[in-house]
């Protein structure tokens, strides 16, 4: 059990000001709707159950796009349950082909586990936008604070998104709203993952727990407390504050648009 600060937060509320803020951005941007990346997991069920309360089943559209042999059937049978709960249009492609035609035109360069993974995101990332432009809907993304402060995300890959219903909540609060809005409980449970290659989980990646995580950087960045004071507080050493405050720092570029060189 992590000792530390209560994150805990009115979920009604969240929930209200969540939905008023999907009704918002899409009425502003003359959009039809919005399309989802529908992976089973935590983030991604919480996100389309939003935007399905908020706009309606007809303005919400789910991609469910698994790879052959590394994403779990579980989380392929979960996502296709969670859109026919939420009764929305989907559509359904495995992504196995068109990472290995990229891979196979591209023998010649060195890679490894990461640099593939970072491949298949940005693909799904394209699959997403491609919906999106031809049914005149924005794309919703599943990210997380959590995962937005540490840089856990792939640039122009599941951070390619036009913007972040969840964008606000730790990932245990994530799990807080998704237990709130009735997303079933082995879902809201599920060990986050990109699924970018077989075995593959968030905090066997991290080495830490989101509920670590999630304690250390509200000390650093809501309380504003020091390195010392954090790790006293969560029962934690100084050096694993610094390993997470480190990753925020050096992600920071993820967070940025292109710097500009000045001209003048």
């Amino acid at each position: 059990m992590v000792v530390g600060y209560d994150l805990s937060i009115d979920v009604e509320k969240v929930e209200r000001k969540i939905l008023d803020f999907i009704v918002e951005y899409v009425r502003k941007t003359g959009s039809s709707g919005v399309v989802v990346g529908l992976s089973g997991g935590v983030d991604s069920s919480t996100v389309a159950t939003l935007c399905t309360k908020a706009l309606g089943k007809d303005r919400v559209f789910a991609m469910i796009m698994p790879e052959e042999d590394v994403t779990p059937e579980e989380d392929v049978k979960d996502a296709l349950m969670l859109a026919e709960r939420l009764g929305l249009k989907h559509g359904f492609i495995k992504i196995n082909d068109l990472y290995g035609n990229f891979v196979n035109h591209l023998n010649w360069v060195r890679s490894n586990v990461v640099v593939q993974g970072n491949l298949k995101a940005r693909i799904r990332m394209c699959i997403l936008y491609y919906v999106a432009n031809s049914l005149n809907m924005l794309v919703a993304g599943a990210s997380d604070r959590s995962e937005i402060l540490i840089g856990y995300f792939t640039k122009y890959g599941d951070g390619g998104v036009d913007f972040l219903p969840i964008g606000g909540l730790y990932k245990t609060q994530v799990r807080m709203l998704a237990a709130h809005l009735g997303l079933p409980k082995h879902i809201v449970e599920k060990p986050s993952s990109p699924r970018l290659w077989a075995g593959h989980t968030a905090e066997g990646e991290l080495g830490l727990s989101y509920e670590i995580i999630d304690q250390v950087l509200h000390g650093l960045f809501d309380r504003k407390f020091s390195y010392a004071k954090v790790a006293e507080d969560v029962g934690v050493s100084v050096e694993v504050v610094k390993s997470i405050a480190n990753r925020v720092r050096k992600s920071g570029h993820k967070r940025r648009t292109p710097p500009i060189a000045p001209v003048k």
